[in-house]
C-alpha cells in the first residue's frame, strides 16, 4: 500500500475513531445501544425473511420434526417427548379436526392444565390453519361460559382430570357447541359429551400437507390469549400469524439454540409459556415443563435435567429466596433467567445467592403493540427507550404524562399529550403497527377503542394505552412503577404502591408486602394500607409494629406511609403469582369484614395500634 494512500486511510480511521468517541461522550448511554443492536440483530433478522418466506409458527414445528425427529422436544414429569411423537399426535389431531369442515381462520376452544395433550392439540389445529383459544382453567361458571362464546368458537376440546369435567358440566346446559372431554373411555356416553381419547385412538397419523395453509395470510389468527379478568370479565387478546412469528424470536435474546433446555412452570394458556414454547418450536431446543409452579422443587428440577435457560414471572423470585438456604443453592447450568415482574428490592440478592449471570427483565402485554427488553443487565430496568432505538423501531414507544385524578394521558391546552422528563413516571404507549388492522381483543371495536389513545402528539395518529406507569433514568432505562389505578393520591400527593412495597420488604422479618389504596369515609383521596406476609417461622410480635413505624418513617414521605395494616396468613396470588387486590380494596380496613389481625397508625405512640371494632370510630375521627 502507498505511503499516501496509509495517510489516507488513516486518516478516516482516526476521523471515524474520533466520530465514535465524540457520540460516546454526547450520548455516554450509546454503548447500552450496540449491546441491544447486537443481541436483537438475530431476531430481527430471523424475523423479517420468516415474513417474507410466509415461514409460520408451525412450519417451523414441522422443519425441526423432518430435520431433527428423534431430539427432545418437550421434557415432563420425567418423561421424553421427541418431535418425531409430538409431530404424530399433532397430526392425529388434525385428522380428527379436519373431518369436522371447519373454514380456515374458525375458533376451536381448548381447556386443558399444563400437559403434553395441550401442546400437541394445539399444533394438531393450527396445521389446518384455525385459530385455537386457550381457555384459562381457573375459570369457571359464567367467566368461562363467556370466554368460550367470545372467541366465537366452534368446538371445545377439554383436557384430562375432574377438576376440569366438573367445570364444564357447570355449563353444560347453556354450551351450544360439541365438547370432546379426554379422559372419557367410551363415545356412547349418553350425553352432550364426545370421548377425545376415543377419536384420538383411532385417528390415521398422516401429515397434513404444508400447502392446506396457502390461502392463509399475517393476519390470520393464531391464538387467543385471555386477560385476567380483574377488572371485568375476561377479554381474549388476539395473536395472529404476524405476531406467532415474533413471539418464535423473544427468547434469542437469551442467546437460546438448538441444544438449550427452556424450564417453564408458568400455565400454557398464559403468554409467558406461549414465548417459551414458539421459541422451542423455531430453535430446536427442548422445554421442561412442569403441571404447577413448586419452590421446593425448582433447583432440583434445574439440575436434574441441565437446565439453561429459566423463565420466572411476578413473585416466583421472590418465594425461591424465602426458601431455606441450601449447600447447592447456586449449582445448576443456567445462564441466564429470562422473564417479567423481579422487583428491585430482591434483585441482587436473588441473582447473588442462586449464582445466576444474568438476568433479562422485560416488559410486555399480550394485546400490546411493542415490547421492551433489558439485555444489558441494569439493575431493576424492565428495558429502554433510546432515542435511537425508537426511531429505528417499528412501534414507537412514548412515556406521557399521567393525570391521577382522571386515571388518563395528560392534555395541554392544544388537547395533545406530553411526554415525561427524566424520573417523572407516566403512562407507557406505543405506536400502532398494521398487523393490529383487525384490532387488539376479538370483541369489536368498543372493546378495542378503549385501549387506543388518539391524537397523542398530532391529529390523526394513535396508539396503545398500556395501563401502566414507568419511569426512565439518564441513560433511558425504563422502570415500572406501578399499575394505573394501583398508584393512588393522598394529602394531594401521588403514591406508588410498588415503592412503598419494596421499601417494606426491606424488613428482614418481613416476606412480601401487598400495599394498595382505601377509602376513607369524608376524606378526599386513598389512604395507604399494606397486607403484610411474615417470613416462615417468623411469630409475630408488638416489636414489630414499632420497627415498621420508624422504617416507614426514615424511608418515606408522611402522605405514603401506609395508615393501615393486616397481617395476612398468606399472600393472595393470581395463577402468574401477581398480588390480588382488587377484593382486598373492597374489605378495606373494616373489622366487620377483615378476620386477619388489624392495626391503625398512631403518631402520638410512635407506632401501629390495634383496630377494632370499638377503637374504629375513634380512628375515623382522628386527623388522618
Amino acid at each position: 500500500m502507498s505511503s499516501a494512500k496509509e495517510k489516507v486511510l488513516m486518516g478516516l480511521g482516526g476521523a471515524a475513531g474520533a466520530g465514535i468517541l465524540a457520540w460516546r461522550t454526547m450520548f455516554p448511554w450509546i454503548g447500552y445501544d450496540l449491546e441491544m443492536m447486537k443481541a436483537g440483530k438475530r431476531a430481527s433478522d430471523e424475523m423479517a425473511v420468516d415474513f417474507k418466506n410466509r415461514r409460520f409458527a408451525i412450519d417451523m414445528f414441522e422443519e425441526q420434526a423432518s430435520k431433527y425427529p428423534e431430539d427432545t422436544m418437550l421434557i415432563f414429569e420425567n418423561r421424553i417427548y421427541t418431535y418425531k411423537f409430538m409431530n404424530s399426535q399433532a397430526c392425529k389431531v388434525a385428522n380428527i379436526a379436519m373431518a369436522w369442515g371447519l373454514p380456515q381462520g374458525s375458533t376451536v376452544a381448548i381447556f386443558f392444565e399444563n400437559e403434553p395433550a395441550f401442546i400437541w392439540t394445539f399444533l394438531g389445529l393450527l396445521k389446518l390453519g384455525l385459530g385455537v383459544a386457550f381457555i384459562n382453567t381457573n375459570t369457571r361458571s359464567k367467566p368461562l361460559l363467556h370466554s368460550i362464546r367470545v372467541s366465537d368458537a366452534k368446538t371445545l376440546i377439554v383436557g384430562s382430570g375432574d377438576e376440569l369435567h366438573r367445570a364444564i358440566h357447570e355449563i353444560m346446559h347453556d354450551l351450544d357447541i360439541p365438547a370432546y372431554l379426554s379422559g372419557l373411555a367410551s363415545e356412547d356416553t349418553g350425553s352432550k359429551y364426545h370421548s377425545w381419547d376415543y377419536l384420538m385412538l383411532r385417528s390415521p397419523e398422516n401429515d397434513i400437507c404444508s400447502s392446506i395453509r396457502n390461502t392463509l395470510t399475517l393476519l390470520s389468527p393464531c391464538i387467543y390469549i385471555y386477560t385476567s379478568g380483574t377488572t371485568g370479565l375476561p377479554k381474549p387478546a388476539i395473536v395472529n400469524i404476524a405476531k406467532g412469528i415474533g413471539f418464535t424470536k423473544f427468547c434469542l435474546f437469551s442467546g437460546m439454540k438448538k441444544g438449550d433446555i427452556i424450564y417453564t412452570t408458568t400455565p400454557l394458556y398464559h403468554s409467558a409459556a406461549v414465548l417459551a414454547l414458539f421459541c422451542v418450536m423455531n430453535t430446536g431446543a427442548t422445554m421442561l415443563l412442569r403441571r404447577r409452579f413448586s419452590a421446593t422443587h425448582y433447583w432440583s428440577d434445574c439440575r436434574e435435567h441441565g437446565v439453561t435457560i429459566a423463565q420466572y414471572i411476578g413473585e416466583l423470585c421472590r418465594y425461591l429466596l424465602a426458601l431455606p438456604k441450601d449447600p447447592l443453592d447456586g449449582v445448576h447450568d443456567i445462564r441466564n433467567m429470562i422473564g417479567n415482574g423481579l422487583r428491585k428490592d430482591i434483585w441482587i440478592d436473588f441473582q447473588k445467592r442462586f449464582k445466576v449471570p444474568k438476568i433479562i427483565e422485560f416488559f410486555g402485554a399480550t394485546e400490546g403493540t411493542s415490547a421492551m427488553v433489558n439485555v444489558n443487565g441494569r439493575v431493576g430496568a424492565c428495558g429502554r427507550i433510546s432515542p435511537l432505538l425508537n426511531k429505528l423501531s417499528p412501534s414507537k414507544v412514548l412515556i406521557v404524562r399521567y393525570n391521577p385524578e382522571t386515571e388518563q394521558p395528560y392534555r395541554n391546552k392544544e388537547g395533545f399529550c406530553e411526554e415525561c422528563k427524566i424520573g417523572e413516571a407516566g403512562i407507557l404507549i406505543s405506536s400502532i403497527p398494521v398487523i393490529y388492522a383487525q384490532g387488539f381483543y376479538k370483541g369489536g371495536k368498543e372493546v378495542n377503542e378503549k385501549k387506543t389513545l388518539r391524537n397523542v402528539l398530532q391529529k390523526g395518529d394513535a396508539y396503545f394505552n398500556y395501563g401502566d406507569l414507568l419511569y426512565k433514568d439518564s441513560d433511558h432505562f425504563v422502570y415500572f412503577q406501578d399499575r394505573v389505578g394501583d398508584t393512588f393520591r393522598w394529602k394531594g400527593e401521588n403514591v406508588s404502591t410498588n415503592e412503598v412495597a419494596n421499601m417494606l420488604t426491606g424488613l428482614d422479618f418481613i416476606q412480601d408486602a401487598n400495599v394498595y389504596g382505601v377509602h376513607i369515609p369524608g376524606k378526599d383521596g386513598r389512604a395507604g394500607m399494606a397486607g403484610i406476609l411474615l417470613k416462615d417461622g417468623v411469630q409475630f410480635s408488638e416489636e414489630m409494629l414499632q420497627k415498621i413505624y420508624q422504617h416507614c418513617k426514615q424511608n418515606l414521605p408522611s402522605y405514603a406511609r401506609p395508615l393501615f395494616l393486616r397481617f395476612v396468613k398468606e399472600m393472595s396470588l393470581t395463577v402468574t403469582y401477581k398480588q390480588r387486590k382488587v377484593e382486598a380494596v373492597k374489605e378495606g380496613f373494616d373489622p366487620a369484614k377483615v378476620t386477619d389481625p388489624l392495626y391503625s397508625l398512631s403518631v402520638k405512640e410512635n407506632t401501629y395500634v390495634p383496630l377494632t371494632l370499638e377503637t374504629l370510630p375513634q380512628v375515623l375521627q382522628s386527623k388522618l
